[in-house]
């Protein structure tokens, strides 16, 4: 629902050109999430949509007419990469699976992202996922969970999602560099799961290493402190920054102290004595007072930002991470994430394209790249085909 939209849009933000192909009855799923925006044509437009399909071109296609398939096949001759994101096996009972096409288009990158992968064969074969899954498997939930507490299921921000995304982007980019040199295509077969142990590496290496959960480390000052209006977070690994920890806030002590001093007990004594002082210190700093002072300390620190404090965040204005999208109808501007990847040379992008409307670009694809006529697209929206 996200990881492919989200991954073909970073690609047409560097410089790709974006042919969706949407079911003309409905369109992509995520055009029904919440919450909506209405767009030109009345229908309301979700939230998952909006934010990644920017700059698109939607061709509204019945892939299980014969016509539709043809026409499909066609398209694969003017493009570099094609990529799906359905169920395990929809592709292969359209025809259209990565045996078929690669057989047909030997150069074409065909790229295929899912809960478990579409080569595995394993004990998830088949299985859905949305992102929370991929992530509570790879130990994500269990590795940030207190004692007694069940774990916390977290969406915002779409780990699973997202991370999938940039590892099919790479893969991709790496497919393209290599089909320079030898001509051939490739099928890329990402899974959620695998890119989430990835991004976890740390839960599987810890666990061969000793620390049993693969998660809360001992060795650490790893959580969140209150402060007047709100939480701040420190992270001190190294025994240099918990001595600057100390004497920031006002406990040079702890250095004299073997249980503390050492970095084995840091865990064990989170709650018993850092808590206590660490929120005494800041009991009359905002969240941000106390990060800047522990920072400026040379102590690794942030302040735990609502909603309201990334889209008020300077920092994210000056580098145009927050873009603004005008809603069709009129109202306040949708926000967006801007892209992350800066490129010398290569002007920043501050007003990104809006998302198509469902079957806004039929016509124009088909007759831009394959050359059908006027009457070749009517005869097509006629019959259902086409959207």
């Amino acid at each position: 629902m996200q990881s492919l939209p989200y991954a073909t849009q970073l690609l047409g933000r560097l410089g790709a050109e974006v042919i969706k192909i949407e079911v003309p009855a409905g369109g992509d799923s995520a055009r029904r999430a919440r919450p909506a925006v209405e767009d030109t044509d009345g229908s309301l437009v979700g939230a998952t949509y909006v934010r990644t399909n920017l700059g698109k071109k939607s061709l509204a296609l019945d892939l299980k007419s014969g016509r539709g398939r043809d026409l499909f096949l066609r398209l694969l001759s003017h493009v570099d990469v094609v990529a799906e994101n359905l169920r395990s096996g929809a592709m292969e009972r359209l025809g259209l699976g990565p045996d078929e096409v690669l057989r047909l288009h030997p150069s074409l990158i065909y790229v295929s992202i899912s809960g478990f992968g579409r080569q595995s064969g394993g004990p998830y074969a088949g299985w859905p996922a949305y992102t929370s899954i991929a992530e509570a498997m790879a130990g994500f939930n269990e590795a940030a969970r207190h004692p007694g507490e069940p774990p916390r299921v977290g969406t915002a921000g779409a780990l699973g999602d997202l991370g999938t995304a940039l590892f099919g982007v790479i893969g991709v980019l790496a497919a393209l560099l290599q089909r320079q040199r030898d001509g051939k295509g490739r099928w890329l077969d990402l899974a959620m799961y695998d890119s989430m142990v990835a991004l976890a590496d740390m839960i599987p290496n810890l666990r061969s290493m000793g620390v049993p959960t693969g998660g809360k480390i001992g060795a650490a000052v790893a959580e969140s402190f209150k402060a007047s209006d709100g939480y701040f977070v420190i992270l001190v690994i190294r025994e240099e920054e918990f001595a600057r920890l100390a004497h920031a806030v006002g406990h040079p002590d702890w250095l004299e102290d073997d249980e503390l001093a050492a970095r084995s007990g840091w865990g064990a004594h989170t709650e018993s004595v850092f808590r206590p002082a660490i929120e005494e210190w800041a009991r009359d700093l905002t969240k941000m007072e106390a990060a800047q002072r522990l920072c400026h300390a040379g102590v690794p620190a942030g302040p735990c930002h609502t909603a309201d404090d990334v889209v008020a965040d300077d920092h994210l204005r000056n580098r145009d991470m927050l873009l603004e999208v005008a809603r069709p109808l009129g109202g306040p501007p949708v926000l967006v994430v801007g892209n992350p990847v800066r490129l010398s040379g290569c002007p920043p992008e501050r007003w990104p394209r809006r998302w198509p409307r469902l079957g806004e670009h039929s016509a124009a694809v088909l007759k831009d790249v394959l050359g059908l006529t006027d009457d070749d697209v009517e005869e097509l929206r006629a019959d259902g085909v086409i959207g």
